[in-house]
């Protein structure tokens, strides 16, 4: 015999109510959890932060050991924020959509704030200016202003602002100069060392750390081409990591505000300079 058993009545719906309501908490705890990425950090203990180690002073190897203003201010902000981080190395190409692909957690190698990429991602405030220029060789003198690459050629990082902000320049010059693309910068400063190319394109930060390590070798062209503009770290945006962001930035305020930032500057760039404690509007 088959039997089928109902519950009616106001018990019926308030047991119903109950167990909906048990679902309706375990779920949603369930959602918080996974929900929130600075708490899974905080409960494992670890950041997982992504860059590119070609990028001096930023991010560089040095025998193996991982350098660079990046890796000084992320070892700083993990003290705020109680946990390690653990750095991941990867090309350019791949951090960001790493990133989106919940790989990591956090990319902290240098990134320009512009107003396209602030459609897609949520930044921290600024780590650095990042205003873009140009290197040429020492002693050519046929390039002494931006104006002058008019039909020379032209090398910068793949996928990078600063060759998009040159190449949006080039558009102005007669000729127009070639402009090459490389999978990173120091294959475009070998290039400009063995003359393939007539100055590198990156940030100005960049080239003056490049051309203070191999002054014989490399001369920054003044002024700068580029907007100003400023490196920060991108997170996810959304609720999810909302609070990552928040408390990256909270850190980040009280390293500068208590001098570590400076230190910091002082130890990789040779100056210091005051940063934005909130994310400025791009100018492009």
């Amino acid at each position: 015999m088959h039997v089928t058993t109902k519950t009616t009545g106001r018990f019926g719906h308030t047991l119903r109510a109950a167990l909906l309501g048990a679902a309706v908490l375990a779920l949603g705890g369930v959602a918080t959890a996974q929900a929130d990425t600075l708490a899974d950090i905080k409960k494992a203990g670890v950041i997982n932060v992504a860059t590119e180690m070609q990028f001096p002073p930023f991010d560089f190897l040095e025998n193996n050991e991982y350098k660079g203003v990046d890796r000084d201010l992320i070892d700083e902000v993990a003290k705020e924020l109680g946990v390690k981080p653990k750095y991941i190395d990867l090309p350019w190409t791949s951090v960001l959509p790493g990133l989106e692909a919940k790989k990591f957690d956090l990319v902290i190698a240098p990134v320009t704030i512009t107003k396209e990429r602030m459609k897609r991602y949520s930044f921290t405030v600024p780590i650095s200016e990042a205003t873009a220029a140009m290197m040429k060789r020492t002693g050519d003198n046929s390039i002494n202003k931006p104006e002058d690459i008019a039909g020379k050629n032209v090398g910068g990082g793949k996928g990078t602002s600063q060759l998009a902000q040159v190449k949006e320049f080039a558009q102005g010059l007669t000729p127009a100069p070639t402009i090459k693309e490389y999978v990173d910068s120091n294959q475009s400063y070998a290039d400009l060392a063995a003359g393939r190319v007539d100055v590198s394109v990156n940030s100005l930060p960049n080239l003056a750390f490049a051309a203070a390590q191999r002054k014989e070798t490399f001369t920054v062209v003044l002024p700068p081409f580029g907007k100003p503009s400023f490196f920060s770290w991108v997170g996810r945006p959304g609720e999810d990591d909302k609070s990552l962001v928040e408390a990256v930035n909270a850190a980040l305020v009280k390293i500068q505000k208590d001098g570590r930032m400076a230190s910091i500057q002082k130890k990789w760039f040779g100056v210091s300079a005051e940063l934005p404690t909130v994310v400025p509007e791009p100018l492009f």
